[in-house]
């Protein structure tokens, strides 16, 4: 099965690597894998993987600044009409998603919030990939009309009118938050950047398999037989593995699904082309005054990235881990189940697909119980803490008195 075709379809040849030995490998549950298939199966690994930051940050990583950056996640202070917090869309009881086909600002919005359980492993930010980093998709939500509608002025009062704020923004920035309020602002982006930067998913079911078939154990963890069916279809005929490669099972990049992208009738969706289009124009990207790294090896994606016709209505391929938590699927919820989303991809409609695409895409035509067997390894792939987070306490906050 193929969820969405991506930019870098032909480049997995290269990511499995070399060639294996010509025997299949059976497995205690009586599936057997051939090494092209084992091959695949360990490039979904290792997790969890090493770590990252956030690009252009020099605040990724700081303690103090993640915990100025939680407590300034949960604040609806930082809306206009203190209504909106950033939590109020990307909810941790919903695995850091909403639950919602198109998510609600003070409008109804035009796409659905994305999960943030490892957005620093990702490549763009957004459906639309219109941000190169986490501080600067921070930025857009807080100002956006349609959604917190809040501005540098509005933010940087909110912090020093609060004790607790103020006193975490002054531990990691040593400056009045009334100073400069732009400032305040990014420096703000970045510190919840900071928090959402560790937001890491644990090990699954999946994980647990792969490696026992990694290290060649005897005795391999319980995995459910459709499961193991449903990852030799996912790594073998189906081809999901041209898009959903990987640790993340992505290739971070954006492509047609084969699905209608109107907002409403007569007006649609253009997605990375409008993202492509943003990012290049936006005064936060990594190339710009803001970043802490605008000259770094960091920025040569943003640089080399190119505006092309065929990228209208076309969007981010998602990460699957955790998948089975986040529904409903697709930019704007069109498919509400996983079954629904198998069901797209074996029934697909290629007259749906861009005429200037890849094409890599075609119906799967599925039997019931392949389509059921996809589903239970699709929910191998998740991380049974993802919905159970709770925010770690914070200590109050004390500034250290300089020395006279």
């Amino acid at each position: 099965m193929r969820f969405i075709p991506g930019a870098w379809a032909l480049s997995v040849v290269v990511l499995l690597g070399t060639s294996l030995a010509t025997a299949a490998t059976p497995n205690q549950a009586g599936v057997s894998f051939s090494p092209a298939e084992l091959q695949a199966i360990r490039a979904h690994g290792p997790w969890p993987p090493a770590k990252a930051q956030d690009p252009g940050n020099a605040q990724s990583g700081n303690k103090a600044a993640i915990a100025l950056g939680q407590q300034l996640f949960f604040d609806a202070r930082l809306s206009k009409d203190a209504t909106l917090a950033c939590a109020s869309c990307h909810i941790p009881g919903l695995a850091f998603a909403d639950g919602r086909a198109r998510s609600v600002g003070r409008e109804v919005l035009d796409r659905n919030a994305p999960s943030l359980w490892n957005a620093v492993h990702e490549r763009w930010m957004g459906w639309d990939g219109a941000a190169d980093s986490i501080w600067s998709q921070s930025i857009r939500p807080l100002l956006d009309p349609r959604e917190m509608a809040s501005s540098a002025q509005a933010i940087a009062e909110s912090i020093a009118s609060d004790t607790s704020l103020s006193c975490r923004y002054r531990q990691v920035y040593p400056q009045d938050p009334l100073q400069d309020p732009q400032t305040t602002l990014v420096n703000a982006a970045k510190a919840i950047a900071a928090f959402t930067a560790t937001l890491v998913s644990g090990r699954t079911p999946f994980d647990a398999f792969r490696d026992a078939l990694n290290n060649k154990a005897k005795v391999k963890p319980p995995y459910p037989l459709s499961a193991q069916r449903g990852l030799q279809l996912f790594v073998g005929r189906g081809q999901c593995t041209l898009c959903h490669v990987g640790p993340m099972f992505s290739n971070g990049e954006f492509a047609d699904t084969g699905l209608p992208f109107f907002i409403k009738p007569g007006v649609v969706d253009p997605g990375r082309h409008q993202g492509i289009t943003d990012l290049q124009a936006s005064a936060y990207n990594l190339m710009s005054r803001w970043s802490d790294d605008p000259e770094g090896v960091v920025t040569v994606k943003t640089r080399q990235v190119d505006l092309q016709h065929r990228n209208f209505g076309e969007f981010k391929v998602p990460g699957l881990r955790n998948v089975a938590v986040t529904a409903p699927y697709m930019h704007n919820g069109q498919l509400r189940t996983l079954p629904e989303v198998v069901r797209h991809y074996s029934e697909l409609n290629l007259e749906r697909l861009h005429a200037d695409g890849e094409q890599i895409l075609k119906p799967l035509r599925l039997t019931q119980r392949e389509a059921s067997d996809l589903v239970s390894f699709l929910n191998t792939l998740t991380d049974r803490n993802a919905a159970r987070w709770k925010p770690p306490v914070l200590r109050a906050c004390t500034l250290k008195s300089k020395a006279p």
